[in-house]
């Protein structure tokens, strides 16, 4: 199970503490890390298939003030997909109007049969880039169909059917950036927490400090922009659990990395 942090932002921030406690979990995630750091909708993409204690880089990294808005962190264990720089998130793309869509994920995908036709399109071999690839292939169908770029609200009920009906059956923690709101889903209990702060929220895996952090509702897609609730989704109730098949599917994958 890997580890994601989201910000979402009114006023830069600096992150440093936050992001070297984050990191500081990676002997638990070693098989790579990554960051994202927006300035709108250019997004800076650092990130290597490396355990982030014992990279150098990012120590030279977090030397240095990282004052942002908006940013997104991964530290992965890998379940599906080598060890291997093209497996490490964050993954980013652009849609057919050039929108660009950044995604991390913590979890697995056990069965969702839309994705599979990506196993020969994506650049890497794991299911969270497949999800990526699915989600810009369906903003770009709807786009072309009306002819124009979709708004905030028809990317939201787009996105919020999309992550209703891939919850089913697969564990589903996602934080995904469009460029200027950020989109916020866990489906696993007691596996996304946040934090309310005056400049905006704050988005981790396991709380990062003594602040108050609190669960993020389950099963809801949730939208922000400048560090405020935009959006609610549907309650789709499609929490997953660890069952024996998917605990047996997942040994499986285990044994051949």
């Amino acid at each position: 199970m890997c580890e994601i942090f989201g910000i979402c932002n009114k006023n830069e921030v600096n992150i440093n503490r936050y992001l070297k406690t984050f990191y500081s979990h990676s002997p638990e995630h070693p098989h790579g890390w990554g960051l994202a750091v927006a300035d709108g909708d250019n997004i800076s993409i650092e990130k290597e298939p490396a355990q982030a204690s014992k990279s150098n880089y990012l120590k030279q990294r977090l030397s240095l003030p990282i004052i942002v808005k908006t940013a997104l962190a991964h530290i992965r264990y890998a379940t599906i997909g080598d060890i291997a720089y093209k497996n490490c998130h964050p993954y980013s793309l652009k849609d057919n109007f050039s929108r660009r869509w950044t995604l991390i994920h913590n979890g697995t995908i056990f069965d969702y049969p839309p994705l599979n036709k990506f196993l020969w399109e994506q650049k890497g071999d794991t299911d969270s880039e497949r999800i990526l690839l699915y989600i810009i292939e369906q903003i770009n169908r709807h786009q072309k169909s009306l002819g124009r770029l979709l708004d905030i609200q028809e990317r939201f009920s787009l996105l919020d059917y999309i992550v209703s009906e891939m919850a089913k059956g697969n564990k589903l923690n996602l934080i995904i950036y469009d460029g200027e709101y950020m989109y916020v889903h866990t489906n696993y209990s007691n596996s996304l927490h946040y934090l309310q702060t005056d400049d905006g929220i704050m988005f981790s895996t396991r709380p990062l400090s003594d602040e108050y952090w609190q669960r993020v509702p389950m099963t809801t897609l949730i939208s922000y922009k400048n560090g405020r609730q935009i959006f609610t989704g549907t309650n789709h109730g499609n929490e997953y659990t660890d069952n024996e098949e998917s605990m047996k599917y997942l040994y499986q994958i285990f044994s051949n990395l």
